[in-house]
């Protein structure tokens, strides 16, 4: 029987609440996923189950909140960024 990984999935997840965002935390989830089906297909150690999990769900937060994130950002900066130019438009 393989091993599933927990121990570097869970990583991976906590990895990307200290900065890494997507970076780390896409692949917790991927892989995260992927053993979780070897878990449940009784290819994987099922004693791993809680640690595939936990990184996994963490993947998951961290990289759906640095995505929405970057939307914010993006959002902020081209308004910023039409105010300015609306401010430059003005004749007095």
């Amino acid at each position: 029987m393989k091993s599933s990984n927990g121990v570097l999935i869970l990583i991976l997840g906590i990895l990307s609440i200290t900065g890494f965002g997507c970076l780390t935390g896409l692949p917790a989830w991927i892989m995260g996923n992927s053993a979780l089906k070897d878990i449940d297909s009784g290819q994987a150690d099922p004693s791993e189950r809680g640690l595939v999990q936990a990184g996994r769900i963490i993947g998951m937060i961290m990289t759906i909140m640095t995505v929405v994130g970057m939307c914010i950002g993006l959002a902020v900066f081209f308004g910023a960024l039409g105010l300015i130019g609306l401010g430059a438009t003005q004749t007095k």
